[in-house]
C-alpha cells in the first residue's frame, strides 16, 4: 500500500512525498480513511509507530476548505507535555505547506499574550496543553465551540499526569456533534470509561498489544555492584563508551538526577546535556534542537521525553534508573530502535531494583541479556578525573547562598510545574555551551514564525519569551 491508497489529496500527497515517506505504516493505513469519513476513531499504538501522521493528515484534508473565525479554531489537538505539542505543529508545518491554514501551539512556560494574539487573528488548527488551554479559555481569549475535529494524543500519558478532570472539562465545552480522534498505546480501565463516554461508535485500530518491545531493539542489564550514586555514574559512563554508541538518551526518575548525571557527563569529557520539567521552555527546545542535529550526543532526561516524542536515529537508551513504572520502561527504550532501524537499550541494576526489575521482566516476558563491562573508562581525548558531580552542584549552591536554580524534583505534571515559571524569564545557558566557556547567543528574531504558524521550528513567541 502506497499513500496514494488512501483518498488523500494531490497537495497533501505531494507535501509527503517531499517528506520522503512512500507508504504508511499499519497505523496510519487503518486511520486514515476512517478519519477522512468523519467517523470517530480509537486508535491503539505503541510509540513510535506513526500516530502523529495518522491524525495530522486527514485533519489537514478535511480543514482545506473553509476558515477559521477570530478566536473560534476549527480544531483542536490535545497533548500531555510541551514537546509532544512542538512536535505535532512540526508535523503540521511538513505537511500543511500547500494548503492555506492557520495554526496556533498553546503551551505552558512562555509568554501569554503573544499565543492570544495569534488566537485572535483565527486559527484552523489549535495544537495545546490541556493547561494553557484551559487558561486561555477562563480568560475570554479562546471560544471552543467551532470545533469540528477534536484529537487526544497519548491519552494514556494524560491519566499518568493527572490531566483526565482537564481532559473531561475540556470535553464538556466542545460541540457535541464533532469528530473525535483518541490515540493511546494502552487501554487502562479509566481510558475505556473516557471512550465509552466521550466518543461515538469510533472504529477501533490496533496494530500491536500494549506494553510490548519492538523486536528491532536488543535489550541489555548491567548489574552494578557498587549500587551509590557514583558507582552508577561510573557504571554509565563505560557503558557509554562501548563501540557502536552513536548517541543515546539516558533517563532518570528524579530531576535532580538529571542535573547531576548531565554535570557528571560533561566533567568526564562527553558532549550532553540535560531536559526536564524544571528548565525553561526555549532552553529544552534547544537542547532536543541540538540532540537531532548531533551537536550534542547525550541527552539525560526525565520522563517528560520518554514518551511522544519522535528523535530520529537514536542508536541508544540507557536507563540510569529502572522507572517507577514498568509501562514506562517499553516507551523509554522505545526511543531507539525506530522506523525500522536497530537499537540497543541498557540499563542499570542494583541490589536495591529486584522488585522493580522483576516487574519489568513480567511485563515484557523475559529478563533482558546481561551486559558485563570493562571498568569505567573516560573517553581518549578528557582526562580522567574524580566523579565529584554531586559535590561541584552543593557547592555551586553554596556560593549562590544556598539557593539552587534547579528546584527540588517532584512529580508534578509537566505543564502544571511550568505554569509556576515566569512567562517571560530569560533561557539559561545551554550545557553544551556553558562546557566551552561561551555565553550563549540569543536566537535572531528572524528565526520565529508568522502568526500563520508555518515557518521555522521555533515558533516567534518563544523567541520573545526566551529573549525577555
Amino acid at each position: 500500500m502506497t499513500f496514494d491508497d488512501l483518498g488523500l489529496s494531490p497537495n497533501l500527497l505531494a507535501a509527503i512525498k517531499d517528506a520522503g515517506y512512500t507508504a504508511p505504516t499499519p497505523i496510519q493505513a487503518g486511520a486514515i480513511p476512517v478519519a477522512l469519513t468523519g467517523r470517530d476513531v480509537l486508535g491503539i499504538a505503541q510509540t513510535g509507530t506513526g500516530k502523529t501522521a495518522s491524525f495530522t493528515l486527514p485533519l489537514i484534508e478535511r480543514l482545506s476548505r473553509g476558515r477559521a473565525r477570530a478566536r473560534m479554531p476549527r480544531s483542536l489537538i490535545l497533548c500531555p507535555t510541551r514537546e509532544l505539542a512542538d512536535q505535532v505543529a512540526q508535523n503540521v508545518r511538513l505537511y500543511a505547506k500547500n494548503h492555506k491554514l492557520t495554526m496556533a501551539l498553546l503551551i505552558g512556560g512562555v509568554a501569554f499574550q503573544p499565543q492570544k494574539e495569534i488566537l485572535d487573528k483565527g486559527a484552523d488548527i489549535l495544537i495545546a496543553t490541556p493547561g494553557r488551554l484551559l487558561d486561555h479559555f477562563e480568560r475570554g481569549g479562546l471560544m471552543l465551540m467551532g470545533i469540528e475535529i477534536m484529537i487526544v494524543d497519548e491519552a494514556d500519558r494524560m491519566l499518568d499526569m493527572g490531566f483526565i478532570p482537564d481532559i473531561e472539562r475540556i470535553f464538556s465545552l466542545v460541540p457535541p456533534r464533532r469528530q473525535t480522534l483518541f490515540f493511546s498505546a494502552t487501554m487502562p480501565n479509566e481510558i475505556v470509561r473516557i471512550v465509552n463516554t466521550f466518543l461515538k461508535d469510533p472504529e477501533r485500530i490496533e496494530v500491536s498489544r500494549p506494553a510490548q518491545t519492538a523486536e528491532t531493539i536488543k535489550q541489555y542489564i548491567v548489574r552494578v555492584a557498587d549500587g551509590s550514586p557514583a558507582g552508577k555514574r561510573a557504571a554509565l559512563r563505560a557503558a557509554i563508551n562501548r563501540d557502536g554508541v552513536k548517541n543515546g538518551i539516558v533517563f532518570c526518575n528524579r530531576k535532580r538526577d538529571v542535573d547531576i548525571v548531565a554535570r557528571s557527563l560533561q566533567r568526564h569529557g562527553f558532549s550532553a546535556a540535560p531536559i526536564h520539567g524544571d528548565l525553561a521552555q526555549a532552553q529544552r527546545m534547544k537542547t532536543l534542537a541540538d540532540f537531532k542535529s548531533d551537536q550534542v550526543r547525550i541527552l539525560v532526561a526525565s520522563d517528560v521525553a520518554a514518551r511522544g516524542l519522535d528523535i530520529p536515529a537514536v542508536s541508544h537508551v540507557f536507563n540510569f534508573d529502572i522507572p517507577r513504572n514498568a509501562d514506562d520502561y517499553v516507551h523509554r527504550i522505545g526511543r531507539t530502535g525506530r522506523a525500522g532501524l536497530t537499537g540497543e537499550s541498557i540499563t542499570l541494576v542494583t541490589g536495591d531494583d529486584k522488585k522493580s526489575l522483576a516487574n519489568v521482566v513480567k511485563l515484557i516476558g523475559s529478563e533482558p541479556e546481561t551486559l558485563a563491562l570493562d571498568g569505567a573508562a573516560t573517553p581518549a581525548a578528557a582526562p580522567a578525573r574524580t566523579d565529584d558531580a554531586e559535590g561541584e552542584v552543593k557547592a555551586a549552591r553554596s556560593r549562590r547562598g544556598g539557593r539552587s536554580r534547579t528546584r527540588p524534583a517532584t512529580d508534578k505534571p509537566d505543564d502544571q510545574a511550568a505554569a509556576k515559571a515566569p512567562a517571560d524569564a530569560p533561557a539559561p545557558t545551554p550545557a553544551n555551551d556553558a562546557q566551552k566557556g561561551k555565553r550563549a547567543k540569543p536566537a535572531s528574531k528572524d528565526a520565529g514564525v508568522e502568526a500563520a504558524g508555518f515557518g521555522d521550528h521555533v515558533p516567534e513567541f518563544l523567541l520573545r519569551s526566551a529573549l525577555g
